[in-house]
């Protein structure tokens, strides 16, 4: 499986089609997150459904799926980034919850701060209608070798 996971990166690296890539892992798709590749950055979407909201009071998402948006833009921009072929590993995450996040398709973009042999720093945001308006922040520490 693990060949195969490479193959595709590869892929991805070589074709820029990253959407691809992330509608043949099975959590992104439960989720419903797309990549939307720009010249400048990569955003990972999350397409709002039911299922993702935590709070139907509010209603608010969940912020388990907003952790997961977050995390999964660091790891696609590390991907993308990348010039060797390996799949990063989360070695911690924290992510601020800004305000309530409203349900509704929410964006994330990542950005690497710093890139080392064996380890990544990741910081990310997401936001939903207002880019100036992150309704939650991540950082992220990956290992990059294996």
């Amino acid at each position: 499986m693990a060949d195969s996971v490479l193959a595709r990166i590869e892929e991805a690296r070589r074709t820029g089609n990253w959407r691809a890539f992330a509608e043949w892992i099975p959590y992104v798709r439960y989720l419903g997150l797309e990549v939307e590749v720009g010249e400048q950055e990569l955003v990972t979407l999350m397409r709002f459904a039911p299922h993702l909201v935590g709070n139907a009071s509010l209603p608010a998402l969940h912020g388990g799926t907003l952790g997961a948006l977050l995390e999964s833009a660091a790891i696609f921009q590390l991907l993308r980034e990348a010039e060797s072929a390996f799949i990063p590993k989360t070695i911690t995450i924290t992510v601020d919850y800004l305000r309530p996040a409203r349900p509704v398709d929410t964006r994330a973009r990542a950005i690497v701060t710093r890139q080392g042999r064996r380890v990544a720093n990741v910081r990310a945001e997401a936001w939903q209608e207002d880019r100036d308006r992150p309704v939650a922040l991540a950082f992220g520490h990956f290992l990059v070798t294996t």
